[in-house]
């Protein structure tokens, strides 16, 4: 794993130029992806990347909790210019955090991270043709502001400071602890415990065989159950091909390998849900004991990819069911008790701990308050343009990744597409690119996702539109052709010069 950078190891705040060409927000996966983008395809640009923590990793950083790891590969979820090098496809937290803060000191790019910088505020101005920025600086909150010609906001999906967390009847009673694994106690002792995990996604899937190796016995408690499927750790292709050919062609080719499997596989649920449905229930059958009731507890009522589908490691969840560490539960909670949680059904799972692995809070742009000439903004008001941009916002930027794939494939495209757009503007002594949509296109929800967390957010994401470029896609080749070859000068965004 990379040296942990600190905001100790940052340049001073105050002496840091203040106005910078680009402002990057966020210091995770995809904001070090942005800033090596842009050092190496526009170098005469100086930029700055804000982080609110203080750390590099985003995600990464954050998250702690027991067998936290990537849920897709890593030869897709690591960056095109720094291909993953270990021979395991599936890795924990700590390595993919260690992958990005060693690309980032690689790159250079620490130097450019000014930590505990969280932005509250984005308003731009016409007559500069400039963003300027206001954040709140560490524990102090002392007011900084920054202005930029170009933002670039690559802050994640989600609230890292608060987490979906439903209140469930008579919480008070019980008498264990209870966790959320967005918060998950550094001390927390569970060897030995009884645990009972509430939950069904990614990180319920990610976390119990992890909780199993030294718990007395865990418990998935699921209102309903999700897609799972499992997926070996070791991709033994791509290290084949390591063997043959030069590593880093080899790291591209399974990267492509990887990217089209995928979306071979999304487009089949999409187009033959019951064909893929019955591949996949099939495969969790065969990794289970005969006596197992697999139509109860692993047969979604939803069609594949409808909710983003989990992978088990090598099998590693039925493997723990299968020795008698994990027992699955499909159920609703009727109340907690002194001892546990009391099920609809009548039946009581004892407990000395309880994790509600419940989900996620959406927060598309970091939750910065934006104006436009004094003009608030209203995100939900406006229409994603190429999934990268939105509707009568100049010079603004976002990272919004794949709900069916990596996230760093996109956001590797939405870089280069960034750069592609201020190479465009400088060649022709353009300063402001704003999206604009015919107001009679019919819109459509951002996401075609029926997930927890994206039902609860529809009314704050912005929409998507019913035609190109205006579609948000859950595509890579589609995406690679729009941002990194259609035309810039689409006639759907707007170019002006600075008066």
């Amino acid at each position: 794993m990379g040296n942990l950078i600190s905001q100790h190891g940052s340049e001073d705040a105050a002496s840091a130029p203040q106005n910078v060409d680009v402002l990057i927000i966020g210091a995770g996966l995809a904001g070090i992806g942005a800033a090596v983008h842009l050092q190496r395809r526009c170098p005469q640009k100086s930029y700055a990347i804000l982080e609110a923590r203080d750390a590099i990793g985003g995600t990464w950083d954050l998250f702690r909790f027991p067998g936290v790891r990537s849920d897709s590969d890593m030869f897709t979820l690591g960056y095109s210019f720094r291909p993953w090098a270990s021979s395991n496809a599936i890795t924990d937290g700590s390595s993919i955090k260690g992958y990005i803060v060693d690309a980032a000191h690689e790159a250079g790019v620490e130097s450019r991270i000014r930590f505990g910088h969280r932005v509250t505020k984005a308003a731009w101005c016409s007559d500069s043709a400039r963003w300027t920025i206001e954040a709140a600086r560490g524990g102090t909150q002392t007011p900084a502001r920054l202005s930029c010609r170009f933002l670039y906001i690559c802050s994640g999906y989600y609230r890292y400071e608060s987490a979906y967390r439903p209140k469930f009847p008579n919480e008070s009673a019980y008498r264990g602890a209870i966790v959320h694994p967005q918060f998950w106690p550094d001390q927390l002792d569970y060897a030995g415990k009884r645990v009972v995990v509430i939950g069904s996604g990614a990180t319920a899937v990610t976390l119990i065989p992890a909780l199993a190796k030294t718990a007395a016995h865990v418990t998935m408690l699921q209102r309903s159950p999700s897609y799972v499927f499992s997926m070996p750790t070791v991709d033994a292709l791509a290290n084949g091909l390591r063997r043959w050919l030069p590593a880093n062609f080899a790291c591209h080719l399974a990267r492509l390998k990887n990217v089209f499997i995928g979306m071979l596989f999304f487009e089949l649920a999409r187009r033959r849900p019951d064909l893929a449905k019955k591949r996949l229930i099939g495969m969790v059958q065969k990794q289970l004991p005969a006596d197992f009731d697999v139509t109860k507890h692993f047969t979604p009522r939803y069609n594949p990819w409808v909710q983003r589908v989990c992978v088990v490691p090598d099998g590693d969840l039925f493997k723990a069911i299968g020795r008698g560490s994990v027992s699955v539960v499909t159920d609703q909670i009727d109340a907690f008790t002194a001892n546990g949680i009391r099920l609809k059904s009548g039946t009581e799972l004892a407990a000395d701990i309880v994790v509600t692995a419940t989900g996620l809070e959406l927060n598309l742009l970091g939750g910065i308050e934006f104006t436009v000439d004094g003009v608030q903004i209203d995100v939900s008001k406006h229409t994603a343009y190429k999934g990268a941009m939105l509707s009568d916002l100049p010079n603004m930027a976002y990272t919004f990744g794949y709900t069916n794939a990596s996230w760093t494939l996109k956001a590797d495209l939405t870089a280069k597409y960034v750069c592609r757009l201020l190479r465009h503007m400088d060649a022709r002594g353009l300063a402001v690119a704003t999206p604009r949509r015919d107001p009679a296109m019919t819109e459509e929800p951002f996401l075609d996702f029926t997930s927890g967390y994206v039902v609860r957010a529809r009314d704050i994401l912005p929409k998507q539109g019913c035609v190109r470029p205006w579609k948000v896609y859950q595509n890579y080749f589609l995406d690679a052709f729009t941002l990194g070859v259609g035309r810039i000068d689409d006639g759907v965004l707007e170019f002006a010069v600075l008066h």
